[in-house]
């Protein structure tokens, strides 16, 4: 196994409902093996996903859930630091003073920015305009070295690195500039509309959650959209899809190179294709889900989880505080 020469890492989802497959692949498959690598630290980054519409009276259900999400998909609490964001004061406190020292430039030039503008019109809020600013208060409260992300948060990363060397450069050196380690697994696209990432907000066809049951899973692949016309010429490289995450999920590459044979040969039979799609899938999902229905009966020991994770990750975030307090002339 890869041996990765860094300190620590952190990374965290936003608790905006039930997570699916994207989410698995794209991030939390990989938080798992890096446990076991390297200081882990992980979180539920709840104030981040107040930027979209919430509602309140769900919110820490939740918060709740996304951790149960964490520990069924195999984060290990013994290994790593899990909380949630809203636990530890030094988030909001950071970013604050990170606010002081970061161009409006460089966030008005945040494509994420751009984009979820448009898709949420109505509530085009600071704290959208100001993300990329808590996600670098994030990082750089644990100095942390890695931050595995996928390839639409990049820019985001970027500017935590320049906003660390702003800070080093101006109070002397505190933080360490953040490396990008870009996550295994390309982007895991929407099964009603492969030219977009798979996303709750596009719907519940779109995706498949991690708790949806065999049924729901058959049904959703059988109605995936696959391609028009042939292979080469495909606008919609729907087939495509459907075989990248079937080679993801497949234990027999020869089965996978097989369909990707008759793929490109214009031959494919997605009859065949999609019910061992969803086969593998469920297969796939089935220890997850056992787990988390276990974890789901046992709210005791997933609230100690987070108090315990929060006291790490307190004890962390109140060193960097001090420090950056006292190079800033409030200490």
């Amino acid at each position: 196994m890869e041996q990765i020469k860094t300190q620590k890492i952190f990374s965290g989802i936003q608790p905006t409902g039930e997570l699916h497959i994207g989410n698995y692949l794209g991030a939390i498959k990989q938080f798992v093996e890096f446990q076991h690598k390297i200081d882990s630290i992980f979180c539920v980054v709840d104030y981040h996903s107040l930027t979209e519409d919430f509602d309140p009276k769900i919110k820490q259900e939740q918060i709740i859930n996304t951790a149960i999400d964490y520990l069924a998909c195999g984060i290990d609490p013994e290994k790593s630091i899990l909380f949630v964001q809203s636990h530890v004061t030094g988030h909001t406190e950071l970013a604050w003073i990170l606010n002081c020292i970061t161009p409006i430039a460089e966030l008005e030039r945040m494509t994420q920015y751009k984009d979820k503008s448009k898709n949420q019109k109505s509530n085009i809020n600071v704290g959208l305009f100001d993300y990329p600013v808590l996600m670098a208060a994030d990082i750089l409260l644990y100095k942390a070295d890695l931050v595995p992300i996928g390839e639409d948060q990049t820019q985001h990363v970027e500017l935590a690195r320049k906003i660390a060397r702003k800070f080093n450069n101006r109070f002397g050196n505190t933080f360490p500039e953040p490396q990008i380690r870009l996550n295994k697994t390309a982007r895991v696209m929407s099964l009603s509309d492969p030219s977009k990432k798979m996303s709750k907000s596009h719907g519940p066809k779109s995706y498949i959650a991690l708790n949806d049951s065999p049924d729901v899973i058959k049904e959703k692949i059988s109605k995936a959209v696959t391609d028009s016309g042939s292979a080469k010429n495909s606008k919609t490289n729907g087939g495509k899809n459907l075989l990248d995450l079937f080679s993801v999920f497949v234990d027999d590459e020869s089965i996978s190179k097989q369909f990707e044979n008759d793929y490109k040969n214009g031959e494919l039979q997605y009859s065949k294709l999609k019910p061992m799609l969803a086969s593998v899938i469920i297969s796939s999902l089935k220890p997850i889900q056992k787990k988390r229905a276990e974890l789901a009966k046992s709210p005791d020991y997933v609230h100690q989880v987070l108090i315990k994770g929060k006291e790490k990750a307190e004890a962390i975030a109140a060193t960097t505080m001090r420090e950056v307090r006292q190079k800033i002339g409030l200490l």
